[in-house]
């Protein structure tokens, strides 16, 4: 098993004493489009959709829809 234990929002890599998130958070009810790219230590809410080929660089609240390189364009439904 590649991840082990750990699920992908929850990977820790030990920098010095701390402990630094390295992963995105994925949400409940999460569409990710073909293509697209979560970069960064940020958090997804629950029911988003994110449109193919889109670049997500900050945290998504709930119930928004993202697109655009990078999503510059946030719909709330």
């Amino acid at each position: 098993d590649v991840l082990g234990s750990r699920g992908l929002g929850d990977v820790y890599k030990r920098q010095g004493k701390d402990k630094v998130k390295r992963h995105p958070t994925v949400g409940n009810n999460v569409l990710i489009g073909a293509g697209a790219k979560i970069l960064g230590p940020i958090t997804i809410g629950n029911n988003v959709k994110i449109g193919a080929g889109a670049v997500v660089l900050k945290d998504l609240e709930d119930d928004v829809t993202a697109v655009g390189v990078p999503t510059d364009r946030i719909i709330k439904r």
